[in-house]
């Protein structure tokens, strides 16, 4: 059990993502008492009875009443409700209660606080665990989801140190490694590595699964098939509100691929094995070179 980084947590939204850090943090002792506010009784009944949280309820006035300044607010709805949830915590907010996040874009979620607020918070402190899976909903949960896993900060210039500092040990609390970047270069960073990965494999699967041949296709795809496409099993709300807040970043990673993949088309098309065999080479070349940083376990990332 650590040392209470605050009185209360407040996790609103309570699946996979939320779930999991309300079940990690009262396991670790992160605050005296963690709350969540979902659109479902079910869910508060399922936290409650499933030890994920001391307590909780639909309505938010009936929570956030019993919020007190220095304590936590963590937003893990879908990234587009983002700024409803923003109207909702105004008030408590404005009484020095610490606002942060969990959604994939950064740059969408700091313009809504900037509209909903008039101005950055001194307590608000923008973040993203790198870390998910192709499961969801409050029994998804997972206490060990964010342990050896990189949460990002981007605090903004409005950003306090004790903010920041306490956002920073509420992660590492629960076992994540915090580093912090700022937000438009994480819109980038992710808009390559993790969401233009997703929209790939929902591509593929939609693509191949409209064929003729899709049950065969399907039964005898072999492992590598297997493990590009899991992430198309995601939760498909959640990957339409990140692609649409990430839009102007993910269309150029897009427009890049696309070229490079038609660069590679002319090259098979026109036998030039010499192209094959240098984007081969150089990718092998480069996952070879990397790959100490992926030896952490395997999972679909946010």
């Amino acid at each position: 059990m650590s040392t209470p980084v605050c009185e209360r947590l407040l996790v609103i939204g309570l699946g996979l993502i939320g779930g999991s850090l309300a079940l990690a943090a009262r396991r670790a002792g992160v605050a005296r008492e963690v709350l969540a506010i979902s659109r479902s009784s079910q869910t508060i009944r399922l936290g409650v009875e499933h030890g994920l949280i001391d307590a909780g309820d639909t309505e938010y006035d009936a929570v956030l009443s019993r919020l007190q300044a220095g304590d936590v607010i963590v937003v893990s709805t879908p990234t587009l409700t983002v700024p409803a949830v923003f109207e909702a915590v105004k008030a408590a907010v404005a009484r020095g209660v610490i606002l942060t996040d969990a959604a994939s874009v950064k740059g969408s979620v700091i313009a809504a606080a900037q509209t909903v607020f008039g101005e950055l918070p001194a307590t608000f402190v923008p973040g993203h665990p790198i870390a998910g899976s192709e499961k969801s909903g409050v029994m998804a949960a997972m206490p060990e989801l964010y342990r050896k896993r990189r949460v990002i900060l981007t605090p903004t210039a409005a950003s306090s140190e004790h903010a920041i500092a306490t956002v920073r040990h509420l992660w590492q609390a629960v076992g994540a490694e915090v580093v912090e970047m700022p937000a438009d270069l994480h819109d980038e960073l992710l808009a390559a590595t993790s969401h233009l990965p997703h929209v790939l494999a929902y591509a593929l699967v939609d693509e191949l699964a409209g064929k003729s041949t899709q049950e065969d296709i399907f039964r005898f795809a072999a492992g590598g098939f297997r493990d590009f496409t899991r992430i198309a099993a995601s939760d498909p709300q959640m990957w339409h509100d990140i692609v649409l807040a990430n839009r102007d970043a993910l269309l150029q990673e897009m427009d890049r691929y696309s070229a490079h993949l038609q660069q590679l088309r002319d090259a098979i098309a026109h036998e030039d094995s010499e192209a094959i065999l240098g984007v081969f080479s150089r990718a092998k070349a480069a996952r070879d070179h990397f790959a100490a940083i992926f030896k952490e376990p395997d999972s679909p990332e946010k």
